[in-house]
């Protein structure tokens, strides 16, 4: 049975997928925030979707630490799951990623339209000035920036190496840090084909104050992702 919902899930994912990336092709004629509403439809429905087909929602801890400011993310990486549900959690936001998601069908074409900051991972201190500089340009005009510092996904129960990028930008930019932990990856496990039931517990932060230095921030998001590690 769970072999069937997951391929129904999938089924409605590549076609919402295929849609929403036609879709974005003509919203390069209109304001990054209008593209931004509509392609987040999509995150919409893949949540919807999820539960409807596999039974897996999710509860939120600490709603109410979320700023309606700009500030930085610092987001625990266990699947592909969280990068749909923050666009219902968060404001408007950019997101820290590798470039070649731009480069597959469709679905790079969606991402793109979404403002993301790209980056070669491969690049090092490039990479690192890309991040500060652009990620500072998105708080500039509104939008949060969601970094995920373990830079990939990890499997449930185990934390990745805290990368330095997105606690320095939050240093540079003087804005707030909010960090997000879940345990996504016991139902949506990376690579996975099979999706689970269940309910993700979703951790959100007091805002970070404001002149941590980037390593105080790292000490504390790893901190915390370790009290809410699955």
């Amino acid at each position: 049975m769970i072999f069937l919902r997951s391929l129904l899930f999938h089924l409605g994912y590549v076609l919402s997928t295929i849609l929403f990336s036609l879709i974005s092709l003509p919203l390069w004629l209109v304001s990054k925030e209008t593209r931004y509403q509509v392609m987040t439809n999509m995150a919409r429905f893949v949540i919807w979707w999820l539960k409807v087909t596999c039974g897996l929602s999710f509860k939120v801890h600490g709603a109410e630490n979320l700023l309606k400011t700009p500030c930085v993310a610092l987001v625990r990486h266990e699947s592909a799951w969280e990068t749909f549900a923050l666009q219902q959690l968060l404001p408007r936001q950019a997101w820290v990623l590798k470039r070649e998601l731009l480069r597959i069908p469709f679905f790079g074409w969606g991402l793109k339209a979404m403002w993301p900051i790209a980056i070669d991972r491969g690049a090092g201190r490039a990479a690192l000035k890309q991040v500060l500089e652009q990620g500072q340009e998105r708080l500039a005009h509104g939008a949060w920036v969601v970094v995920f510092p373990e830079g990939t996904r990890m499997p449930a129960g185990e934390l990745g190496k805290m990368n330095i990028g997105g606690a320095l930008l939050a240093e540079k930019a003087k804005v707030p840090v909010v960090l997000i932990s879940h345990n996504a990856g016991r139902y949506w496990a990376k690579g996975a084909f099979l999706k689970y039931p269940g309910v993700v517990d979703i951790y959100i932060s007091q805002p970070l104050a404001v002149g941590l230095s980037a390593k105080e921030i790292n000490d504390r998001a790893e901190a915390f992702f370790r009290q809410h590690l699955s």
